[in-house]
């Protein structure tokens, strides 16, 4: 089973290194981006959940209602990505609610900072993905957590994929990085392992980043961005395709795995 996730946030990384850089900057490139994803979706016809800040949401709405007429789920990333608050956590949800009409089901912590389990259940959300299970080194350290989906304070919590034994991440950075056949043959072996890969991306990575150094981007963050970041998801997508695996949302995936450990169906 392969969950496919994309942090659909205002696109912040220059003001990292130091760059004047607008809101309304930011949204057009992950506009750009996610129009980019979307098409590969439509081509392949898989789903998958997009987590999304309440600026991107209220500053892209024509894209918001191709997202979700496309069949895609809407999950909640926060308020704005480039200052987080505890509040956030109530306020997206409660805002992209209202904009979207769909029942947010999910959370994802910008920059997969630690965020409050209790406020996670007492917002309603159904899982939490903020977790990315490994060692990242100046981000964090989390090689003493679990791997795979598991239950705390009675939400489902949807770590990003990680290999087996060595806890290689699988996020974005590995797709931008890796060789294409050495990244798939990971993933195959984590689908292998796990039962199911989770794995997230951002919109921005489908812009062609080379193009701008005004942006003063780290290599490692820009390498493959725009069209090279296009032939490396449908790639993904078409091997796991061709081996049948299927694809689902986080929502979907979280009903399923909640009712398997606890045997009750989730909402």
């Amino acid at each position: 089973m392969i969950l496919l996730s994309f942090d659909t946030e205002e696109f912040d990384v220059p003001r990292e290194s130091g760059v004047d850089y607008t809101l309304a900057e930011g949204v057009e490139v992950s506009r750009y981006g996610t129009a980019k994803i979307l098409d590969i979706l439509d081509r392949t016809g898989v789903k998958a959940t997009f987590f999304c800040t309440t600026n991107f949401a209220e500053n892209a709405p024509d894209i918001m209602q191709r997202t979700m007429a496309s069949g895609h789920e809407i999950a909640a990333h926060g308020c704005d990505h480039w200052q987080p608050k505890p509040s956030d956590v109530f306020e997206a949800k409660k805002r992209l609610e209202e904009l979207t009409g769909c029942n947010v089901l999910g959370y994802r912590q910008p920059r997969m900072f630690a965020v409050s389990d209790e406020d996670i259940r007492s917002a309603g959300y159904l899982y939490n993905s903020s977790l990315n299970p490994c060692f990242i080194p100046g981000h964090y350290n989390h090689l003493d957590k679990p791997r795979t989906a598991f239950m705390q304070d009675g939400v489902l919590q949807i770590p990003a994929s990680v290999t087996p034994l060595l806890r290689i991440p699988l996020f974005w950075l590995a797709v931008h990085n890796f060789p294409p056949a050495l990244y798939r043959w990971m993933a195959r072996r984590t689908v292998s392992h796990d039962g199911y890969l989770s794995v997230y991306m951002h919109p921005w990575e489908f812009y062609p980043l080379g193009e701008h150094p005004e942006f003063k981007m780290k290599f490692i963050s820009r390498n493959h961005a725009g069209m090279g970041m296009e032939r490396r998801l449908e790639q993904l997508i078409r091997m796991f395709l061709d081996r049948g695996e299927e694809f689902t949302t986080y929502g979907d995936f979280a009903r399923r795995k909640i009712a398997q450990l606890t045997g009750d169906h989730a909402r």
